[in-house]
């Protein structure tokens, strides 16, 4: 009976339906979020292929010359090391380039995919939020005009409506909606 009194007094169950109105999947995004894993893959490709490299130990002495030269203005070894370590990121940071280069085209054609399938999946949930809206609506409009015995009626409706909640679809949770 409470529950129902609290139905049709907060007025909304849904919450905010405004943000949730409009399908936030695009395929800009998805490719965005591709290039962004491509791009951290590529920089652990590049310090992988850097260490299968130095094995050889010739490339070793490459860099260490290279950066003696960069280093060569000021002698001291602190800058040395440091002409080192920027040798190396360049390194890294050119092979994590091309290996983005490389798969863009595949980051393209996913991209579209998973923005296809994560955008049906939620205009599904979208639709699904919609219908429960309308249900709570009719159950309100009915909750303001009922007798106690329809009260308990609709109450244990909306417990059943309550715990069939449209969930949001798998492939586009968030970090904030798996955590709820």
């Amino acid at each position: 009976m409470k529950v129902v009194n609290n139905l049709y007094q907060t007025g909304s169950f849904i919450g905010n339906t405004k943000d949730s109105d409009k399908n936030p999947i695009s395929k800009t995004g998805e490719r965005a979020n591709l290039l962004k894993a491509t791009a951290i893959t590529g920089l652990g490709v590049g310090a992988k292929s850097l260490v299968y490299i130095i094995e050889d130990g010739w490339i070793f002495e490459h860099f260490w010359d290279w950066s003696e030269k960069l280093g060569k203005k000021d002698k001291k070894a602190w800058a040395h090391l440091g002409a080192f370590g920027a040798v190396v990121a360049g390194f890294i940071a050119g092979v994590a380039a091309l290996y983005t280069i490389y798969k863009t085209p595949d980051i393209m054609y996913k991209g579209n995919i998973n923005a296809f399938v994560k955008g049906n999946d939620m205009d599904v949930y979208i639709k699904g939020n919609e219908v429960e809206k309308e249900l709570y609506n009719q159950m309100n409009a009915k909750a303001k005009n009922a007798t106690d015995e329809e009260k308990q009626a609709i109450s244990q409706q909306y417990l059943k409506l309550k715990a069939a909640k449209n969930q949001v679809p798998d492939s586009v949770q968030t970090k904030k909606n798996r955590s709820l």
